[in-house]
């Protein structure tokens, strides 16, 4: 019987190859390398207009172009780094001079001229590491904030008297600008969702901002649905340099009905089983998004209705980040495929409908990344005879 040595030597080259070329696939390589041409594709169009303003960039000459992009991209650098990487392109020119030019005799030059090309080498790989570890430095405080962003989400699953509430949450990067939320009250349940304009940290740090207001005004007021929207919008529109605009539902489950008041802020329209009717509805109601119009104009607009919520009937909520999910082909996932499972298993508990919304969509999605946060969340109402203990 053979054994395998577990101690790790410190230069085992067998496994610092297999972490270097980690991901290194023909299909990830693909995608990261369109996805870095394109980065920098930008930052070259952004260079060209931030530089030469009034100009057309096809009249723009090939030199000032280079020059252009060189610009923007030592920007990015401290004003030392850009001083050493200015200076490693001079030695790297002075070298080239001397070397294509062998007739140019100066003696000082020509007594360097072995060190200019290891200097400027050695000068921007410097540059590059420092700029990694500043990297893996951001990544880690990243990490940090993602971790926290989570601890502000409700747990996934929620029981609240005969309420069955689980939802699911997944970022496009570190951190996002989706937003879900239950908050249990002494008269009844909120159920919020919304997802705020833009994405990464800026969004992230708005969605932290809506949640700690809607806790405040829920604990302070006990508004309705309709009335949780319109303070909300007072808020964002408070500050009139603020661009940020919030998509959003809320809806409130009394504890003594069986029912359920909702309104809509330019959100998704959620979806809704009826175990009775044995289909599903569509629940569009008319609502701007906020931060889009004044709080008098978004309160004529916005519309609270009411809805009946029996035993077995269940809803979900979702943000467009699950309907524009996109396969390799460029594909949707789109709204049928929702209404498809929730015909099929909206009678079941919600834990049992998000997780065939949650298989489903990875299914079609492959390898694909999120481009956008994916956010949703179901409700279901179990039997009163059927509740388990604590719930």
């Amino acid at each position: 019987m053979g054994l395998e040595n577990e101690a790790k030597s410190i230069y085992d080259t067998k496994a610092f190859y297999r972490e270097y070329v980690s991901g290194m696939n023909s299909q990830q390589l693909g995608k990261e390398f369109q996805s870095d041409s394109e980065r920098l594709k930008k930052l070259y169009q952004d260079a060209l207009k931030e530089n030469n303003p009034h100009v057309e960039p096809e009249k723009i000459p090939f030199f000032q172009r280079v020059l252009s992009l060189l610009s923007s991209l030592t920007k990015r650098l401290n004003p030392v780094r850009r001083l050493v990487f200015g200076v490693s392109l001079v030695f790297f020119f002075i070298y080239f001079i001397l070397t294509i030019f062998e007739f140019v005799n100066i003696f000082v030059l020509s007594s360097l001229r072995p060190l200019l090309l290891p200097l400027s080498f050695v000068s921007v790989l410097v540059i590059l590491l420092i700029e990694l570890l500043e990297k893996s430095d951001v990544q880690q405080e990243l990490n940090v904030a993602r971790d926290i962003q989570l601890s502000l989400l409700p747990p996934s699953t929620i029981h609240n008297k005969s309420l069955e509430i689980y939802s699911f949450a997944a970022t496009a990067r570190e951190v996002g600008g989706d937003y879900v939320d239950v908050v249990k009250t002494d008269k009844g349940t909120y159920v919020i969702i919304a997802d705020v304009s833009g994405k990464g940290m800026m969004a992230a740090l708005y969605m932290v901002r809506i949640q700690a207001l809607v806790h405040l005004l829920i604990e302070k007021d006990h508004p309705s649905p309709k009335q949780l929207l319109l303070e909300l919008n007072d808020y964002i529109k408070s500050n009139k340099s603020d661009k940020t605009f919030v998509t959003g539902c809320v809806s409130f489950f009394p504890d003594d009905d069986h029912s359920f008041t909702y309104a809509r802020a330019g959100h998704n329209p959620p979806i809704l089983y009826s175990k009775s009717h044995d289909t599903t509805f569509n629940l569009r109601t008319d609502g701007l998004a906020l931060g889009m119009t004044s709080t008098p104009i978004l309160k004529k607009q916005v519309v609270e209705k009411k809805f009946r919520f029996e035993e077995n009937d269940s809803i979900l909520f979702y943000t467009d980040g699950l309907t524009e999910a996109r396969n390799n082909l460029g594909e949707e996932y789109g709204i049928e495929r929702i209404e498809g499972i929730m015909s099929i298993y909206g009678s079941l508990h919600s834990k049992t409908i998000s997780k065939k919304v949650q298989s489903s969509l990875e299914s079609f999605i492959g390898t694909e990344k999120n481009l956008d946060d994916i956010t949703f969340a179901t409700v279901h109402r179990n039997p009163t005879d059927k509740l388990t203990d604590g719930e």
